[in-house]
C-alpha cells in the first residue's frame, strides 16, 4: 500500500523484504583490505573459549596495566593533582602544550645531534593516531619500506594508503634479528616508489635493539637515495641485558626524519593516548617540510590532543624517583627475558633469540618440523568444536594452527608471526606478566605444548630429523 502523503506521480516502489539491498556506489577503497591487526583479532577467539570456562593468559598485547604492573603512588599523585586544576579539562594548542613541547625539544637537543625547536613537535592521540596520519597523507604511489616481521599498525596503515601489500626488508633471525641491510639497499635502489624507511627501535615484535652502527647504516642509505626515515622509538628507554642503542636524533645528521614517541609503554600509561612526532631537518627539503605541515594541519582539524597527560609528562619525568623506577622495571624485564631463555632455548624444534628491549619475543618454528597433522589434545567437547571451526580456513598457515590449538588447549593467547607480514612461522609473546611464578608457569606450559604439538606427528618428526642430517 502506498503511504499517505506521497504526492501524485512520485515513483514510489513498495519495500520487498526478499530483495537484497546494495549501496549505489562502492564504499571502500582497495587499501581497506590491507587493514589487519591480529594482535586484537585473536581476542575474539579467546573470548569464545573463555565463555566455555577456559582461563585466558593474555600474551597477545603489550599492555602493562592488563598484566597488573603497578603504577607508583607518586605518579598517581602527580596526575591526581593536575586533575584538580581546571585547565586540565580544556583545549590546548593544536600542536600540544608549548611548555611540554619545549621540554621534549630540550631533551632531544641534549643528545648532541640534530637540534629542534618546540615547533618541530606535534602531539597526537596516541602513537597509533600519529602512525595513521603519517601514511594517510602520502601519495598512494609513495611507499615506505618497513621491517619484516612487521608491527601491524605500521604495515597495515602503509599498505592501506598504497592500495597494495606492504613492502618490507628482512630482519634476520639468525643474526640477532638485525636487519639485512643488503636486502634493504637492493630494494631501495631498484624500487623508485620507495620514499622512506621505517625502523622500530627497540623492535616490536622481536625484542631486538639496534646498535648505533646499524642506525648509522640506515641513515647512510637514506642519505644516498634521498629518502626520509620514520623511527618508532616508543620503547627507546626500555632496554636490558646490556643492550646499547641511541636515539635517531643522535645520528640522523642532515637526513629528514620523523621520530615517533610516547608515554604508553614507558610510564606506562597506555590509556592516556599520548604520543608525539618529532620532525628532524624539515628545513632541508621542501617536500618533506610540506609533509610535516600537512600532519600539523590534520591535527588542527581535530583541535588538539589529550590535555592531562601532556601536563603530567614533564613533572613525572623530572620526579626524583622516575629514573630509578624505570631502571627497576627494566631489571624485571631482564629477569623474565632470561627465564624465558632458560625455559625455551633448548627446544630443538624452534629458533630463539633473547629479548633485549621492549617487552616482546618472537619464537620461530624450524619449519621442517611442521605439518598439517599436528595437534594438542582438547578434553572439552565444546572447546574442541569451536577449535575445529577455526581450523576450516583453506590454506591456513601452520603457525596459525599452532596458535589456535594452544589457545583452545591451554588458554594461552599468542599472535602468529605470519600475521606480522612475514613468511616465517612462529608466534609472538610478551614479557609483561607481573607475577614471576605465573610467568614461569605460563612458559613452562608453553614449552611442553610446543614439544607435544611437534611430536604429535611422528612422520614429520622423522622427516625433519632426516633433513637436519642431510643439511
Amino acid at each position: 500500500m502506498k503511504p499517505e502523503g506521497i504526492r501524485p506521480g512520485y515513483p514510489y516502489k513498495p519495500y520487498d523484504k526478499q530483495s537484497k539491498l546494495t549501496m549505489r556506489q562502492k564504499l571502500l577503497r582497495a587499501g581497506a583490505n590491507e587493514l589487519s591487526y591480529e594482535i586484537r583479532g585473536i581476542v575474539q577467539k579467546a573470548e569464545q573459549v573463555r565463555k566455555l570456562g577456559r582461563e585466558i593468559r593474555w600474551e597477545n598485547i603489550g599492555d602493562p596495566i592488563q598484566k597488573q604492573n603497578p603504577i607508583p603512588a607518586w605518579m598517581k599523585e602527580i596526575v591526581a593533582g593536575l586533575a584538580m586544576e581546571d585547565k586540565s579539562y580544556g583545549y590546548v594548542h593544536s600542536k600540544g602544550i608549548l611548555e611540554t613541547r619545549q621540554y621534549l625539544a630540550d631533551k632531544t637537543n641534549g643528545y648532541g645531534g640534530v637540534q629542534i625547536t618546540a615547533n618541530d613537535i606535534t602531539f597526537f592521540n596516541g602513537l597509533g593516531d600519529a602512525i595513521s596520519k603519517v601514511y594517510q597523507f602520502l601519495d598512494p604511489t609513495a611507499r615506505v619500506i618497513g621491517p619484516s616481521p612487521a608491527y601491524s599498525t605500521h604495515s597495515s596503515a602503509e599498505a592501506a594508503h598504497a592500495n597494495h601489500e606492504p613492502i618490507t626488508y628482512r630482519l634476520n633471525p639468525d643474526n640477532h634479528w638485525y636487519p639485512d641491510l643488503v636486502d634493504l639497499e637492493m630494494q631501495v635502489r631498484y624500487n623508485k616508489s620507495i620514499v622512506g624507511i621505517l625502523l622500530i627501535n627497540p623492535d616490536n615484535p622481536t625484542g631486538m635493539v639496534y646498535p648505533a652502527h646499524i642506525l648509522e647504516a640506515f641513515v647512510d642509505i637514506a642519505r644516498r637515495y634521498d629518502l626520509f626515515i620514520v623511527a618508532d622509538e616508543i620503547y627507546l628507554n626500555i632496554t636490558y641485558n646490556g643492550a646499547k642503542t641511541c636515539p635517531l636524533a643522535q645520528v640522523i645528521g642532515e637526513v629528514p626524519a620523523i621520530s615517533l614517541k610516547g608515554i604508553s609503554k614507558e610510564f606506562p600509561w597506555p590509556g592516556s593516548r599520548c604520543g608525539w612526532a618529532e620532525y628532524y631537518n624539515r628545513d632541508r627539503d621542501p617536500v618533506f617540510d610540506k609533509l610535516c605541515q600537512t600532519l600539523d594541519n590534520a591535527k588542527m582539524m581535530e583541535v588538539c590532543s589529550t590535555t592531562l597527560p601532556q601536563m603530567a609528562l614533564a613533572p613525572i619525568m623530572d620526579h626524583p624517583a622516575y629514573k630509578e623506577y624505570r631502571l627497576e622495571l627494566n631489571k624485571t624485564l631482564e629477569a623474565k627475558s632470561q627465564l624465558m631463555q632458560e625455559l625455551l632455548a633448548e627446544i630443538p624444534y624452534i629458533r630463539f633469540n633473547e629479548s633485549n628491549g621492549a617487552f616482546y619475543n618472537t619464537i620461530l618454528f624450524e619449519e621442517r618440523y611442521l605439518s598439517a597433522n599436528q595437534h594438542l589434545e582438547i578434553e572439552e567437547a565444546e572447546v574442541n568444536e569451536v577449535l575445529q571451526g577455526w581450523l576450516k580456513v583453506p590454506g591456513m598457515s601452520y603457525d596459525f594452527r599452532f596458535v589456535y590449538y594452544l589457545l583452545a588447549a591451554t588458554g594461552i593467547c599468542v599472535v602468529p608471526v605470519s600475521s606480522f607480514c612475514s613468511p616465517l612461522k612462529g608466534f609472538r609473546v610478551t614479557l609483561l606478566e607481573n607475577d614471576l611464578d605465573r610467568f614461569r608457569e605460563t612458559f613452562t606450559i608453553l614449552r611442553d605444548c610446543i614439544i607435544r604439538y611437534i611430536e604429535s606427528d611422528p612422520a614429520v618428526l622423522r622427516a625433519g630429523t632426516s633433513k637436519l642430517r642431510r643439511a
